[in-house]
């Protein structure tokens, strides 16, 4: 038996009137994931987010049967782990995010003194910035601001990382695409620990604004990285095995540095994620029936990209879940079926910065089971379900149950 737990990350939404009342995933055409969805169960998922602030990484932390509650402390140890970057459970870890700030009623460029009510989030991915342009701003701020306490580390694309050794842990951040488009008093760091903080992101404003890299992409018509944005805090937990405690072993397949952490912090295997970066959707499934070929389960992890996910056009996004259930969840099945009994928990939550419910189909494949002719792998059909909505901490034991 091999086991797959296929995360859809940030597929989920909300009924748009342009669509004519319907979800982007009700109006795309996605065969393979309805075929998943007719061969076993579909509902709605219950993931506890009491005492966490951020989100992002909640849902597998929950999906791969860890309480959040006691083991999710914040995005930032997980892009950490994912990055080889060592930190201690008294080190705090942030997300470190290049955002395009610009005075309030002015233009990107002018002069901002001090982060507060006059300045507006333009853009909280610093117009995407690529992750070449992104390495060599990080590095001149971790010259000029890094030290025995601070260090930056470089990430990919807008997405960074900022370790703050024997740091306070109770500053409450916040995700800065929650304040795109105004201003940022209400969004900046607060409570013990937030001067510190805003000190580094005014500092980092200075250092950056006349880069020669924001020079350059300013001239080029592209929004510049004039500051770092830190949140996603926490501190690093320790996590009991998955392998030992279910007996299998496993892989996370992901490019994502906050899932590839999940994966590496529940004890799975993470294979190079360049060639996921590269390769596409096609890549992913490729690399995840690699992984199966050698391992009993794998985690796989994919999501719309950013231009699709930070972008206002419907029509992408309906396109881009129609590329995935193509390029992804198709050649996936394909391999699965040739490989004997699988059993699969496929998972759909909101995006980042996005409220909702998730939910799920959970079945067995290769020819287990009576498939339930017309179903949809759509909010509507687990809204409709009669399932009880499960406990997102109970499947990983639900998945790999025996018999």
């Amino acid at each position: 038996m091999k086991y797959v737990i296929l995360h859809a990350g940030g597929m989920a939404d909300q009924p748009r009137e342009e669509l004519g009342g319907r979800t982007p995933l009700q109006a795309a055409a996605t065969p393979h994931l309805d075929r998943l969805a007719q061969l076993g169960e579909v509902g709605l998922l219950a993931i506890a987010a009491d005492g966490s602030r951020h989100g992002i990484g909640l849902s597998g932390t929950a999906i791969l049967g860890y309480d959040p509650k006691k083991y999710y402390q914040g995005p930032g140890p997980f892009e950490a782990a994912s990055l080889g970057v060592s930190v201690t459970e008294q080190d705090v870890a942030y997300r470190c995010t290049m955002v395009t700030l610009k005075p309030e009623g002015g233009k990107i460029g002018g002069e901002i003194k001090k982060l507060g009510a006059h300045v507006v989030m333009d853009d909280a991915t610093a117009g995407l910035i690529e992750t070449d342009e992104a390495r060599e701003l990080i590095e001149a701020i971790n010259e000029q601001l890094g030290s025995e306490t601070i260090q930056f580390y470089p990430g990919a694309g807008h997405r960074h990382l900022m370790v703050w050794v024997n740091g306070k842990p109770r500053a409450v951040c916040t995700d800065p695409q929650l304040a795109q488009g105004q201003t940022i008093t209400d969004f900046l760091p607060t409570g013990d620990g937030a001067d510190i903080l805003k000190k580094l992101m005014e500092a980092s404003y200075v250092i950056l604004r006349d880069h020669p890299v924001n020079e350059e992409r300013m001239a080029a018509g592209n929004k510049p990285a004039n500051c770092v944005w830190l949140w996603g805090e926490g501190r690093a937990a320790l996590w009991p095995s998955l392998a030992e405690r279910f007996q299998v072993s496993g892989s996370v397949v992901t490019s994502s540095d906050v899932y590839r952490g999940i994966g590496i912090c529940a004890g799975l295997d993470a294979p190079d994620p360049t060639p996921l970066q590269e390769g596409g959707l096609k890549a992913r499934a490729a690399v995840a029936l690699a992984e199966l070929s050698r391992k009993d389960f794998v985690y796989l992890h994919a999501e719309l990209t950013d231009a699709v996910v930070h972008g206002i056009d419907l029509k992408a996004i309906v396109q881009g879940i129609e590329e995935f259930d193509r390029e992804l969840v198709g050649p996936l099945l394909e391999g699965l079926d040739k490989m004997g009994p699988y059993r699969f928990v496929v998972l759909c939550d909101h995006g980042e910065g996005q409220q909702g419910q998730a939910f799920y189909a959970f079945g067995e494949g290769a020819g287990s089971g009576v498939p339930v002719a017309g179903r949809h792998f759509t909010e509507a059909e687990a809204q409709a379900s009669k399932t009880p909505v499960r406990d997102a901490t109970k499947f990983a034991a639900k998945l790999f149950a025996k018999g």
